[in-house]
């Protein structure tokens, strides 16, 4: 029987040696924390409308759609689908080592988790109103309990997931779509003609009122920025959890089932992971490549463009982010001994750091309490600063790791959950 990535003949946790960490995860972490920032700039530097529509913000020129399209159809959703898989992966080498020295598995993750998620609203509250950490604590607890099952049974549950995210995620685009069509037709009636615009503010249309306070919001002082998000903290988290949770918890399943069968270690042949991402993009590529210029010829419609961005390309989403995957890793087998996927390793292993860090330098540059830049960078442009940020990465991640065996957050994260201060210093080990 050919091996695939999710075989059910292997244990139901995998055997990582309590010391040892795994190359292939920490290059696919570094790729996908360096990554997940090719979107999470839009919403750093522009209004949330921006983030799937350039027509709200941001400039229309050229430039600004290919980038659009280009992000659209390679990274949106691709990038924290791979940051997803690569925690529940995590999760379980966490929990395999913990019982390997005499520890409880579950409860040092439950640990981890609880101080995460405290990392998370804190990152919330002070940075940046797009994290995924607390996200990533309480859905990780979640599917902390399938640990156990067997691969094919994390696959079953993985698209069960997806299914009933799916349903939910249709529901507000079908109801757009009827909204615009009750109010475009001859016999529209006044009730429906309002409704509709109420949609569209909803939506943040470009030129809605919102779209403009939401800009003098973010060009303001740091305790109104705070302010507000504290203010609307329950609904962020309402709707998090609503549009959010299932699509992470299933990516954390196919994480687990990915690990278990030998996929996400590096095990396999450098031409089974090819094919695998080249078949997974044959499935994904053309159907978001349709979305993309659907929504670019309706001249970036809003009701048209919601629907292709948060809800029609959802089920593609799912084969490219296994296409990623196995893109990353075939590089990472073919080029093992590569002095830059050693720089993307360091990066990985220090992911929390880079991602908070990151947040900390985007706020600092496009908020009113630093240079008060948002708004005022066009989409395009916004990619040098992408490639800039990429460049301190690769720079300091490898340095830092020279010195000291742990991230900063990493360290303050592992030392707090583990109630006990981990040497920091690599000179402390040889002392």
């Amino acid at each position: 029987m050919p091996r695939t990535a999710f075989s059910s003949q292997v244990n139901p946790f995998p055997m990582i040696p309590a010391s040892a960490r795994t190359p292939a995860i920490d290059i696919a972490r570094g790729f996908a924390v360096m990554g997940i920032l090719t979107m999470n700039i839009i919403a750093f530097a522009l209004p949330e409308a921006a983030y799937g529509n350039p027509r709200a913000w941001g400039g229309t020129s050229v430039a600004d759609i290919v980038a659009w399209a280009v992000s659209f159809v390679l990274f949106d959703g691709k990038m924290r689908g791979l940051f997803s898989m690569l925690f529940g992966a995590s999760m379980l080498i966490v929990m395999d080592r913990a019982e390997m020295t005499g520890g409880d598995g579950r409860k040092a993750q439950a640990a981890r988790a609880t101080v995460l998620f405290l990392i998370g609203i804190a990152h919330y509250l002070l940075l940046w109103w797009g994290d995924i950490l607390a996200l990533y604590a309480v859905v990780g607890m979640i599917a902390m309990l399938c640990a156990g099952k067997q691969p094919i049974e994390l696959v079953k549950l993985a698209f069960l997931a997806f299914a009933v995210h799916f349903v939910i995620v249709m529901i507000p685009a079908i109801a757009a779509h009827h909204g615009h069509y009750a109010a475009s037709h001859p016999g529209a009636t006044h009730a429906s003609i309002t409704h509709y615009s109420a949609l569209l503010e909803g939506l943040s249309a470009p030129g809605s009122p919102s779209i403009a306070e939401e800009v003098t919001r973010m060009r303001g002082s740091f305790a109104g920025i705070a302010g507000y998000k504290l203010e609307h903290i329950v609904g962020w988290a309402l709707g998090g959890f609503q549009y959010l949770m299932l699509d992470t918890f299933g990516f954390m399943l196919l994480g687990m089932a990915m690990l278990k069968g030998g996929f996400l270690t590096g095990g396999w042949p450098a031409q089974q992971y090819w094919q695998t991402a080249r078949h997974c993009f044959l499935i994904g590529l053309p159907p978001m490549i349709g979305l993309a210029i659907w929504a670019i010829a309706s001249g970036f419609d809003t009701v048209t463009t919601f629907g292709a961005v948060f809800a029609w390309s959802f089920p593609f989403r799912i084969p490219l982010t296994v296409g990623w995957a196995a893109l990353i890793l075939w590089i990472a087998v073919r080029y093992s001994a590569s002095a830059g996927l050693a720089r993307i390793g360091a990066v990985g292993r220090l992911a929390l750091s880079n991602y908070l860090g990151t947040s900390l330098l985007m706020t600092a540059l496009f908020y009113g309490w630093g240079l008060g830049l948002f708004g005022m960078v066009g989409r395009a442009e916004l990619y040098a600063v992408v490639g800039a940020v990429w460049a301190l990465m690769l720079l300091w991640s490898p340095l830092w790791l020279r010195a000291f065996h742990f991230g900063p957050v990493e360290w303050v994260w592992r030392s707090v959950a583990q109630r006990r201060m981990l040497p920091m210093r690599r000179t402390a080990e040889a002392a």
